[in-house]
């Protein structure tokens, strides 16, 4: 069932950054890097709302589904009131979009783009992941949702022909995001009759309550993932922006291989660890063993071959774009060994003190970034990127020893 699960969440999730990466290299060429990363920024900016509509359901819902997934009455109340409070944040989050855009003359001028991006919030909304991980069913939505996404990846290489198409391509991923959501609710309706009903404001409050430590964590997360790009183009150009882009959308491409791993065995080291730890830890253990040595190896790899890596995706030998992604090469290591100690916060309930190791991985970033990248550009990116997932890493094991010394044997 877990390499069932990992195969088809792999084909799912990778889907949103696989089919990037086969368009990648063609829409830098047709866009050039300017409006690359143009489209780049507002992928950043959009992703914060993604962050916030999320609510780190993706781990709280997921657990609470794989926990009561015999008790047909309770996973509706669940669904329920996670897709009410979901399309609440959904309205505040366009509420705070339209205030960005009409605020600032950075975002007033591109406001289309923001706007259509913001279609890939609308259908991450739509999309209940969270409740096919706990049910480990997986398989079912995986095809629908390659036929959509597939189809519209093929849709840009007929419709994005010159510079001036730029806008079709938020346009484009919005719609694809829109039409696997919309088909994952039918599939969820049709196989287990699920579907939204009137759930009470306790119902509410307690699901708010449960992800709220988690999601505190995922937004410190995605927040210092996102800071890099965001204050690059703050302080630099989009040029600029396009070049660190290209290296840093290479490496995100590598490390959801280990955030594919991590989702796939998620719901089930939350029913193991609480019946047997000590063969949760062992599994994990082994698991941690392996990320190390092939993500070591990737970053062998990339520091080796990162010329010819980037001149595969963009076309050109761009110096900027070949330094950023030798810096960041051992960047997918460092945050694949940090899944074994994650896998045990979570699936003990520890939300608070996965919270406050990536709250203070933000503060970190904000800080380096701020101080590094007006005096270094996209080297000062690179450089809190490699210290900040670093500095995670170490202090994720800080909390699993210190949590082993006041608790007993933990590992």
């Amino acid at each position: 069932r877990l390499f069932e699960n990992f195969i088809s969440l792999s084909i799912l999730q990778g889907l949103n950054y696989i089919l990037p990466l086969v368009t990648f290299p063609y829409l830098v060429r047709v866009l050039g890097v300017e409006k690359f990363g143009l489209l780049s920024f507002a992928t950043a900016t959009i992703a914060y709302f993604q962050i916030l509509t999320d609510y780190g359901f993706n781990l709280s819902a997921t657990r609470e589904v794989a926990i009561n997934r015999d008790n047909k009455e309770k996973l509706n109340e669940i669904f329920s009131s996670v897709m009410i409070i979901k399309f609440g944040l959904l309205i505040i989050s366009f509420l705070l979009l339209s205030v960005l855009v009409f605020s600032f003359e950075k975002f007033r001028q591109d406001w289309l783009v923001y706007y259509l991006s913001f279609g890939m919030v609308v259908g991450q909304v739509l999309f209940p992941v969270w409740f096919f991980q706990g049910m480990e069913k997986m398989k079912y939505i995986t095809f629908l949702n390659v036929l959509a996404k597939v189809l519209f990846t093929i849709a840009i290489f007929i419709f994005v022909k010159q510079q001036s198409d730029y806008w079709k391509v938020p346009l484009l991923n919005s719609m694809g995001f829109i039409s696997a959501g919309v088909l994952s609710l039918l599939i969820v309706y049709k196989n287990w009759n699920i579907g939204f009903k009137f759930v009470g404001f306790e119902s509410i409050l307690r699901e708010l309550k449960e992800g709220w430590h988690i999601f505190i964590g995922t937004m410190c997360i995605n927040f210092y993932k996102n800071n890099s790009i965001i204050i690059l183009g703050l302080f630099t150009n989009e040029t600029t922006v396009g070049y660190f882009y290209i290296a840093k959308k290479i490496i995100d491409i590598l490390n959801q291989i280990a955030g594919l791993i991590s989702q796939s065995i998620y719901p089930h080291v939350s029913i193991l660890i609480n019946r047997d730890i000590s063969r949760s830890v062992k599994f994990l253990k082994k698991l941690g063993i392996f990320i190390a040595i092939y993500t070591f190896i990737l970053g062998l790899l990339l520091l080796v071959f990162s010329p010819l890596v980037i001149h595969i995706v963009s076309g050109h030998y761009y110096e900027e774009s070949i330094i950023s992604l030798k810096l960041m090469a051992f960047v997918p290591m460092f945050i694949g060994i940090n899944v074994p100690a994650v896998q045990i916060l979570l699936s003990k309930g520890l939300g608070k003190q996965f919270s406050s190791v990536v709250l203070v991985g933000a503060i970190l970033d904000i800080l380096l970034n701020f101080s590094l990248v007006p005096y270094f550009s996209y080297i000062g990116s690179c450089l809190s990127v490699l210290i900040v997932e670093l500095f995670v890493t170490v202090y994720f094991y800080v909390k699993i020893f210190n949590l082993k010394l006041q608790y007993g044997r933990l590992l």
